[in-house]
């Protein structure tokens, strides 16, 4: 999990003085991880660290800590504290966020004498969490580390200090058409905050009239003339309104190369595209990398029921990777 910068900065926009209550540390079962984090103000809040007893009293003490100025760091045994059934304990840190305090964490300094210690830079957040000021030396060493290797630390308590990545959506996920199917799915990709989600279609007209803040609109008139420009390893989902279209971006897509890539349709039109895209030059196994039908045909054909079996495919494909990577480097 990471520091959601944007969304944070939004909050604070439009409601003042916003609470950011965060897992700081978990031992035995929790219902998140270090790191998962909700934002609270006076009137709403946002995000969640698993709901239940836990997130319902940490909301109150957030609301408290907004009135007096004065964040806290408590510790939670979840079953004898709250009387939920994990069997483990969380440490939970309510940090305070204006715009000054704000601006002030991302200058590297301090918003008042009273206010803690911080700053985000590099990438990472770091902070005091029990009113220390001088950052200890087994935080800088892992800061230190961290930028050295190119490396971003992962979420972690130490000494005092809260240290969180700062977001930074590294999944490229580009999705062709704003008909039921592509809303729907963009609705269930939208939340999740490592994806960088592109939406292209042929006519502004076509997308809905609000979207996530964190989704990109690309109207464009001929949408296969973009395909050269998508990150290489993008994952691509094919579903506009016109066969004769998602023909022509599948065949940009092979010649552009991909992490993923899927086209709606049936079995006949898979056959049908199949046979197309031979006639282009494609190989059958390039041709087969491209899935059709999208998502998972057991769940139905309802948009939702597509969108949640697409995304749960990239979903899988992405932890898969993290897995890989972390072998790989660990």
């Amino acid at each position: 999990m990471s520091l959601d910068l944007a969304t944070l900065r939004a909050a604070v926009a439009d409601h003042g003085m916003v609470a950011r209550v965060v897992i700081a540390r978990v031992a035995g079962s929790s219902p998140r991880e270090v790191g998962a984090a909700m934002l609270i103000w006076e009137s709403g809040q946002s995000g969640t660290i698993g709901g239940g007893a836990l997130e319902f009293q940490a909301a109150q003490a957030a609301r408290k800590a907004l009135r007096t100025g004065e964040g806290w760091l408590r510790r939670h045994a979840l079953g004898p504290d709250l009387g939920q059934c994990c069997g483990g304990a969380v440490v939970v840190l309510c940090d305070l966020f204006d715009a000054a305090r704000l601006e002030a964490f991302e200058g590297g300094q301090s918003a008042s004498p009273e206010h803690l210690a911080g700053k985000i830079t590099d990438g990472v957040f770091a902070r005091a969490s029990d009113g220390g000021t001088d950052m200890p030396l087994s935080v800088a060493r892992v800061l230190d580390r961290a930028r050295a290797r190119g490396e971003r630390p992962v979420p972690q308590l130490l000494d005092g200090w809260m240290i969180e990545p700062v977001l930074r959506p590294t999944v490229p996920v580009w999705i062709w058409g704003a008909g039921h199917v592509g809303r729907a799915i963009v609705d269930v990709l939208a939340p999740l905050p490592e994806l960088d989600i592109v939406w292209i279609d042929t006519d502004i007209a076509r997308f809905p009239g609000e979207t996530s803040p964190g989704v990109e609109i690309v109207p464009v008139p001929d949408p296969a003339l973009l395909m050269p420009h998508a990150p290489g390893n993008a994952h691509h989902l094919v579903l506009t309104y016109s066969h004769a279209l998602d023909l022509s971006l599948c065949d940009a897509a092979l010649r552009r190369g991909f992490a993923s890539a899927g086209v709606i349709g049936s079995a006949t039109k898979r056959a049908r595209f199949r046979r197309r895209l031979g006639e282009m030059g494609h190989g059958p196994a390039q041709i087969a990398r491209i899935a059709c039908p999208i998502g998972d045909p057991a769940l139905g054909k309802h948009p939702q029921a597509i969108a949640i079996g697409v995304a749960a495919g990239i979903v899988e494909q992405t932890r898969r990777h993290d897995r890989d990577r972390e072998r790989t480097t660990g």
